[in-house]
């Protein structure tokens, strides 16, 4: 891992427009009288969010956050449909959680390569008017706007898929022991926040057994409200199987590290009940520095009657990593026949903000309120009715009679007359005012 490491952006995605439907009629040699031939519009295309293994940031969109889908073409005549528009599939990190930056609500857990899911779908493509020709209207001048596609915020939140985290204050040697256990490489000092990102290393077992361990940034009291760099990491602790809570045996500045160890136990509950319902084992290192043999087994006989396993290593000298290494792999596999949630997840697909596609055609009636807003002036309410009216095509006047035909099949006369319309009084409907007849 590197400082680029980034683990949370705010995207805008937004699926193209579907195409208009076309309003043409059949012009031949020797056919004076052709029927309409007009295409349907061609359908947006969809925003999808895919995990790859080929990405471990989300450095991306650190600068770029708008995606924006091609829209559907309009249709043409010949019964010609317009082209569809390309989706656009945006690449995240496996171990990417996907979220409605308004409610919060979790749309996917990407934790498999090429897993997918759609986050914004295109509008469906406008009818033609070949669509509404009848026995008794052989012409119409009729068809349909392609929908909007769906529109969103969304939040990229990227956790690490590892077995095992190693969790402790700063400086107890967790870098020191990834490094020996692992092949990761991470950055070692005798300072405070040393780690900066979140460390992985695969531990090799044999010729085909190996688990994940990450090294999880120096947690410190108050983590869970923010200080220090905890909130912002704590949140990878919550997929592994595993927490292996590494103490200092000798602290420097002389420190109880069983204080210690209740200081970091209590920032991981109070940051999500699942954390503290993990499996745990204790890792006290530094064991090459102790002298007093009574302050190890105060500190045994402590976890002993809490009933948590600890182990004495020296990430220095190298004593005990590998009766650790080994523990670690005994008690994964104990965990993954315990744990269903380990198993394969299949692929997730959302359902977001659906847009109804109005058929002029099959839509016979829509609901809507009817309010006077003052002497003469009356007020069309309802979803239904906006939707038809962004639905119709309405630069032809034959658009224009479907609209108030369907509204008055679904009772607009009764409702206007009720609230005392007179000829000559203002209906308004979205954005366009009526004259009352």
């Amino acid at each position: 891992m590197n400082l680029d490491f980034v683990d949370y952006a705010k995207i805008f995605v937004k699926a193209g427009k579907g195409g208009n439907g076309a309003i043409s009629f059949r012009r031949e040699k020797y056919v004076p009288k052709g029927g309409p031939d007009g295409g349907d519009g061609g359908n947006g295309g969809s925003v999808f969010i895919k995990a790859t293994a080929k990405k471990n940031t989300l450095i991306d969109f650190k600068y770029k956050k708008h995606f924006v889908a091609e829209n559907g073409r309009p249709g043409e005549g010949g019964k010609r449909h317009g082209k569809s528009g390309k989706n656009l599939i945006v690449e995240v990190p496996i171990g990417t959680v996907v979220k409605d930056a308004e409610s919060k609500e979790i749309i996917a857990d990407l934790k498999k390569d090429n897993q997918i899911v759609c986050v914004a779908r295109g509008g469906k493509g406008g009818k033609g008017n070949s669509h509404f020709a009848t026995p008794t209207y052989q012409t119409p001048r009729i068809a349909e706007n392609g929908d909007p596609g769906e529109e969103r915020w969304i939040i990229l939140e990227l956790k690490l898929l590892a077995d095992v985290a190693l969790v402790g204050y700063p400086n107890v040697g967790k870098s020191s022991i990834i490094s020996k256990l692992s092949n990761a490489r991470p950055k070692i000092a005798d300072y405070p926040f040393t780690t900066l990102v979140p460390n992985l290393g695969v531990v090799k077992i044999g010729y085909d057994r190996s688990y994940i361990i990450a090294d999880i940034p120096g947690l410190i009291k108050g983590a869970h409200k923010g200080v220090g760099l905890g909130d912002v990491f704590l949140k990878h602790v919550e997929r592994c199987l595993l927490l292996v809570h590494v103490i200092d045996l000798a602290p420097l500045n002389e420190s109880d590290p069983i204080e210690n160890y209740k200081d970091i136990r209590e920032e991981l509950e109070k940051y999500h009940t699942i954390l503290a319902e993990k499996r745990e084992i204790i890792v006290g290192n530094k064991l090459d520095m102790v002298t007093n043999r009574n302050h190890l087994k105060r500190i045994e006989n402590y976890f002993k009657n809490i009933g948590k396993e600890i182990i004495f290593v020296s990430a220095m000298t190298g004593e005990n990593l590998k009766e650790l290494k080994y523990r670690i792999w005994q008690i994964l596999e104990e965990q993954r026949k315990l744990v269903k949630s380990y198993e394969e997840i299949p692929e997730e697909e959302i359902t977001p903000i659906t847009l109804e596609s109005i058929s002029i055609k099959t839509y016979q009636k829509v609901n809507f309120d009817v309010r006077k807003v003052d002497e003469g002036v009356f007020e069309i309410l309802g979803e239904d009715v906006m939707k038809l009216m962004r639905k119709i095509r309405m630069d032809y006047t034959d658009g224009l009679r479907y609209f108030m035909g369907i509204l008055e099949k679904s009772g607009l006369n009764e409702k206007l007359r009720k609230l005392g319309v007179k000829p000559g009084d203002t209906v308004i409907i979205g954005d366009r005012e009526f004259e009352y007849r």
